[in-house]
């Protein structure tokens, strides 16, 4: 059986539909209990006792195995708490993923107490995600595993595509800079690609000079491994020929040493995570080509590991952008927000309907909202409602910050049409977000996505480490516009 753990040697599309009996298979119950609901549970007398003996009541995450008379599994109680999921935010549904990969192996179903089958399934695949790849003792993949049966009223191959997707862009997050510069970057894309049809075209190392993306080639030049920006379209099979176009840009820097610029030895411990934003913005499109929603699709990864050298960009460096304009260098460690121009340039001559964003950006906005805690920019009301509202509601939240307008002359430089910092230390996430909304001219709409892609402790959706945050909030809200149900 296929469970969460990760064995392979690389980083590959792992599958998650051996988590997952077919709809209706019989099982054992799993049983949702309230705090203080135990009595309303209609247990046996001999069941009563144990929930006593082991002081079960009904707390958030905590659990209990019911035997039968014959010492089989009967049942099992999770407490749901005060009806929040123990995560940012969410049902209490969210807490099957607490103990998706600690049961035993068998089969399992969703019992009294679940509102919301679609979420509960989403978490028990969520929540057995492991990250093993470097450990010596693998798992045995033949192994019978914990199956939660689907319900019929789930989508299972959504389901399935939403996990692996995740999965995939926590693996991506997770993966040391050591097995994952941008040249790794690019055959992941292009396995995805080739999963679902999709094109993909990419431009390295010089010839990104070229083809005009010289910030890109500025950020990545000082390492051996060469930079390059990476593309793929696609276009649902027999969709629309005006579907909307949606762009997803992300920031791959694959490691961060802050450059000349260096950061200090704290700030780089857990730099392997600065592609987040690329994990995500493929996270996304794995998930909207493989359920079919009807939009015309680019994807635009911007990839290179800013590195120290004798060829590094330095402070006070002028660079052109492939949009024309000049911008100098007052920080080498805030060189993500220059190769996402370049990449959002390219993403915006093409007119589209949405470019939306995704970025380790700042420290600024962890400061500001905590790990947890997204920050959504958008110059579209209605769009940061959606996202907001959707977030919220699927344990995937993001929170919107102003585009303030007052604080874009802070960029103003002496020598360029723009510095890429401001030199205060305040409102350093706004003054970001500013800085790429000058790339962004045609487009229709645009979000920026400043996350911190990462998970400081273990939660039910998963274990500490990568996090593909946003991405199932944008997933769900590009879905209704769409009009894929």
């Amino acid at each position: 059986m296929t469970s969460g753990s990760e064995t392979s040697a690389s980083t590959t599309l792992r599958e998650a539909a051996g988590l997952y009996a077919p709809a209706d298979s019989p099982g054992v119950p799993i049983r949702l209990v309230a705090s203080g609901g135990v009595g309303e549970m209609g247990l046996s007398p001999s069941e009563r006792r144990w929930t006593e003996t082991i002081a079960f009541k009904g707390a958030a995450k905590a659990q209990a195995l019911l035997s039968a008379s014959d010492g089989a599994l009967a049942s099992v109680l999770l407490g749901g708490g005060n009806g929040q999921a123990g995560e940012p935010c969410g049902p209490s549904d969210l807490l099957l993923g607490q103990i998706a990969g600690t049961l035993p192996a068998g089969t399992y179903t969703l019992g009294s107490g679940f509102s919301n089958a679609d979420l509960a399934s989403l978490a028990w695949g969520l929540g057995a995600y492991r990250f093993r790849r470097y450990k010596s003792a693998k798992p045995d993949a033949a192994a019978p595993v914990a199956q939660l049966a689907l319900p019929a009223s789930v989508d299972r191959a959504a389901l399935i595509n939403t996990v692996e997707a995740v999965w995939l862009g926590r693996d991506l997050i997770n993966t040391p800079a050591s097995d994952l510069g941008p040249a790794e970057m690019e055959a992941v894309v292009r396995a995805v690609a080739s999963t679902h049809g999709a094109d993909v075209r990419s431009v390295v190392g010089d010839e990104l000079l070229a083809q005009n993306f010289p910030m890109i080639h500025a950020v990545g030049r000082a390492s051996p491994r060469a930079p390059r920006l990476i593309e793929l379209t696609w276009a649902k099979p027999g969709g629309r020929p005006d579907a909307p176009k949606v762009t997803l840009v992300g920031k791959g820097i694959t490691f961060d040493t802050g450059g000349l610029d260096i950061k200090p030895p704290s700030a780089m411990l857990i730099m392997k995570k600065d592609m987040g934003g690329a994990a995500v913005a493929v996270s996304v499109a794995h998930m909207i080509m493989g359920q079919g929603l009807d939009v015309r699709l680019k994807l635009l990864i911007a990839s290179a590991e800013n590195s120290v050298s004798g060829d590094a960009f330095r402070p006070g460096d002028v660079l052109k952008s492939r949009a024309g304009l000049t911008v100098e260098i007052g920080n080498t460690d805030a060189e993500g927000r220059l190769v996402l121009a370049d990449a959002m340039a390219l993403g915006d001559e093409d007119e589209p309907d949405s470019i939306l964003v995704f970025a380790t950006l700042t420290g600024a906005a962890r400061t500001a909202l905590g790990p947890d805690l997204p920050a959504l920019f958008t110059n579209d009301d209605a769009l940061a409602g959606r996202l907001q509202a959707t977030g919220e509601a699927i344990g995937d939240p993001v929170w919107r910050l102003p585009l303030w307008p007052g604080y874009d002359r802070n960029l103003d430089s002496e020598v360029a049409d723009m510095n890429n910092i401001w030199e205060s230390p305040f409102a350093g996430s706004i003054t970001a977000a500013l800085f790429l909304q000058r790339f962004v001219k045609k487009a229709k709409r645009f979000a920026h996505f400043d996350l911190y892609g990462w998970r400081p402790a273990g939660r039910p959706l998963g274990p500490k480490g990568g996090e593909v945050q946003a991405a199932r909030a944008v997933l769900e809200v590009l879905r209704g516009e769409s009009g894929v149900a």
